[in-house]
């Protein structure tokens, strides 16, 4: 009897459609450090040797000397500006081998929150050592247990030269490492108002300031933070009193594409491996791949990725462009991303049968890089409602 040919795709189908030589360059040295210096196994090495920050700090330091937490810095304060494509091709090879460091809270988030806000002091003082890796910042921004930027509570009281910070963060990505926050704190306005928002830099060691570590679901690294009476001075405001709201969408965004194109290497990955073990495991007297069902469920992956490249594609280059549809175009990429990688990352463990269920296997690590992921920044419900509103529906 017939069989209906394996699928085979293309690599070259889900790559980069179109790169500069520079962006090519960057794209195949991360590609080659991550495979020869970074693969899962490494990840899984950290994770089993109980990391306490989440990440091997070595590694983070080899990634520095590369340049790659200074991609997106301005090269006056020691970057290479090479923009937000490139950060994102970075991080699309990092999610393909799980590697855990902190380039999406400081190099990204951290760095366009200096960047975008930022007086000249302190893009002076920070953004030099983010670029050289010397210092880590992250974004302090959600209270509950769910992503909701404006549902601030954290009050900042202005005083005689400053302000105090009272409340508490929840779920600050890298927050046991961090040596700066960036702090939504309400300075007007009601819980839920997009107005009244402040942003504040505000340093890790700062008194009143207490940290708790978290281990998540995939080993990175997070912290709970408290803030009793801590005081700042005025030059902690990041931009304008009150109007913090807009630039936190912004930094947010930015931060959300990036993850994206993360979460993107991560399905490419899985979706790679699990087509390796249809075209190799036998059952019943042949391999697994030429059972139609199995290639109509490769199939949709495939065709999911293609979307989703797409989608990515389009945030980081808006971003770089600075088009007025990067908000939308974002909870776009973010909602698409999760829902291909949620669909992935399960069929990977199915596909690969009772292997899959066991922690030997590293289906497991995507699946929970995944659950993670998706709900970082904003879940695919979140953006879903948030590209709708932004529609105008």
């Amino acid at each position: 009897m017939l069989q209906t040919p394996i699928i085979v795709p293309r690599k070259d189908l889900i790559s980069m459609a179109v790169l500069t030589e520079e962006q090519t360059l960057l794209r195949d040295s991360a590609r080659t450090w991550t495979q020869e210096k970074s693969p899962v196994t490494a990840f899984r090495k950290m994770r089993d040797g109980g990391a306490p920050l989440g990440y091997d700090p070595a590694a983070f330091a080899e990634m520095a000397e590369m340049g790659w937490t200074g991609v997106i810095i301005p090269e006056e304060y020691g970057g290479s500006a090479f923009g937000y494509v490139g950060m994102g091709l970075i991080l699309e090879e990092t999610g393909r081998t799980l590697t855990a460091s902190p380039l999406i809270a400081t190099a990204l988030a951290g760095a366009s929150a200096i960047i975008l806000g930022g007086s000249d002091a302190q893009k002076q003082a920070w953004l030099p050592k983010i670029a050289s890796g010397d210092a880590v910042a992250t974004l302090a921004i959600d209270e509950g247990a769910h992503h909701a930027p404006a549902k601030v509570t954290l009050t900042a009281t202005k005083g005689d030269g400053g302000y105090a910070l009272a409340g508490a963060k929840t779920f600050v990505l890298e927050g046991m490492a961090a040596d700066v926050f960036v702090v939504s704190a309400r300075t007007s306005g009601a819980v839920g108002d997009a107005d009244g928002i402040s942003l504040f830099l505000v340093p890790a060691d700062a008194a009143g300031l207490t940290r708790r570590a978290l281990k998540l679901a995939d080993s990175r690294g997070a912290a709970n933070l408290t803030f009793e009476d801590v005081t700042v001075g005025a030059d902690a405001l990041l931009g304008a009193e009150g109007a913090g709201g807009p630039l936190l969408e912004k930094v947010l965004d930015r931060a959300r594409a990036g993850l994206s194109a993360e979460m993107l290497g991560s399905a490419l990955q899985a979706f790679e491996t699990t087509l390796d073990y249809l075209k190799t495991r036998v059952q019943f007297g042949q391999v697994i791949g030429a059972f139609q069902a199995l290639q109509h469920r490769a199939a949709k992956m495939f065709t999911e990725l293609e979307m989703t490249r797409s989608c990515v594609e389009a945030a980081l280059a808006a971003i770089d462009s600075d088009t007025p549809d990067v908000p939308e175009l974002v909870s776009l990429a973010k909602a698409k991303v999760g829902d291909t990688l949620h669909l992935i990352s399960n069929e990977m463990v199915q596909m690969h049968g009772g292997i899959g269920m066991t922690d030997a296997h590293d289906a497991g690590l995507y699946l929970k890089r995944a659950r993670a992921a998706e709900a970082t920044f904003g879940g695919q419900s979140y953006h879903r409602d948030r590209y709708a509103r932004l529609q105008g529906y």
